[in-house]
């Protein structure tokens, strides 16, 4: 079998180690042959693309980034876009089947690309960790270290100034990285995309944590709502799944909280920060099973299908159920966390 591999949207850390995971267990069970596709399903689209093998992947799971290169092309955009297009180039380099690295876009387009016919896998990759039907991404853990690290060192400037900061980290629909990089680095607020909360609230957190002669640190995630918005903030236009760029809601908070309680604050967005650098332990070790995995769904010919952690075993799931909802941060755990507020 010929298995074509993609990477697409966001990078992440993890990506390399889906690519040496996958290649080197294809080539020694199944003696497959890999291609990488080059900048996501645009590679893909336009027939660019590279031979991979057991030399050109090695020792790339502590690398972070990807060495395909990603993008957000939407492969039903432009002339060249399409199923029956897909299929042509498919067909006339003999790939067998397609092995998609993504994330909620990504997956999108592969199970429209699957319902009409085409070999595609799927493999999560998110550092929101908000895809449905896995219990992590990998990318998360790693997005988490990244964030949690940055809030401690915010917390001694914040502390010598006596100011409050206002952290924003990613999570478009979901609070997972914001909840979890909270939670760990001790914040004395956090913001979700699933919990409206009042600027009066936040300030009633802030104003509390500064009477005990503390400097507060609000965590928020760049799709958190507040209470009078009706969406998340957005001042960037959209991207190519048209959907909002969003980011900039802790320049919005840090005025309104120095406003009302005179304690002067300040905004921090950690913005692609998260993304970067070489992946946590666990992540490579979790990527890695996901791309042994998606190469034997493959091999198996199981075409719709997502590898997928659940508890502690990889299965296949339906990208369909993957794709149908976000993965959102449950009432009870923000509620845990926040009876440590303020």
């Amino acid at each position: 079998m010929r298995i074509g591999i993609l990477t697409s949207g966001g990078d992440c850390p993890g990506l390399n180690a889906v690519i040496r995971g996958a290649v080197l267990h294809g080539d020694r069970a199944y003696g497959s042959d890999f291609v990488g596709f080059r900048d996501g399903w645009r590679g893909l689209m336009d027939a660019d693309f590279v031979p991979l093998d057991r030399h050109s992947v090695r020792g790339l799971s502590k690398q972070g980034g990807t060495i395909l290169g990603s993008s957000r092309t939407n492969p039903f955009d432009g002339p060249r876009g399409g199923a029956v297009n897909v299929s042509a180039v498919l067909t006339s380099h003999r790939i067998d089947a397609v092995i998609a690295i993504g994330g909620e876009g990504t997956l999108t387009a592969a199970r429209r690309l699957a319902d009409a016919g085409l070999p595609v896998v799927g493999v999560p990759k998110t550092i929101d960790n908000d895809l449905a039907a896995t219990d992590y991404s990998f990318g998360f853990d790693t997005a988490v270290e990244i964030a949690t690290e940055a809030v401690d060192r915010i917390r001694t400037t914040a502390e010598s100034h006596r100011r409050c900061i206002v952290v924003e980290v990613m999570g478009r629909h979901s609070g997972w990285i914001a909840l979890h990089t909270g939670m760990a680095a001790g914040a004395h607020a956090i913001l979700v995309p699933e919990k409206s909360v009042s600027i009066e609230q936040v300030c009633v957190w802030v104003q509390a944590v500064r009477d005990r002669g503390r400097a507060p640190i609000v965590v928020v995630s760049e799709g958190f709502v507040m209470e009078g918005m009706s969406e998340p903030h957005s001042h960037k236009g959209l991207d190519s799944f048209n959907r909002p760029r969003l980011g900039g809601i802790a320049d919005v908070l840090a005025p309104l909280i120095e406003e009302r309680t005179g304690i002067e604050s300040r905004s921090t967005a950690l913005g692609f920060a998260q993304r970067g650098g070489v992946p946590s332990a666990y992540d490579r070790v979790l990527a890695t099973r996901l791309g042994v995995a998606s190469t034997d769904a493959a091999e198996r010919h199981q075409w719709g299908t997502m590898v997928s952690l659940k508890g502690t075993e990889i299965v296949s799931v339906s990208m369909a159920e993957a794709t149908a909802t976000p993965k959102l941060v449950p009432l009870a755990r923000y509620e845990e966390a926040a009876l440590l507020f303020g």
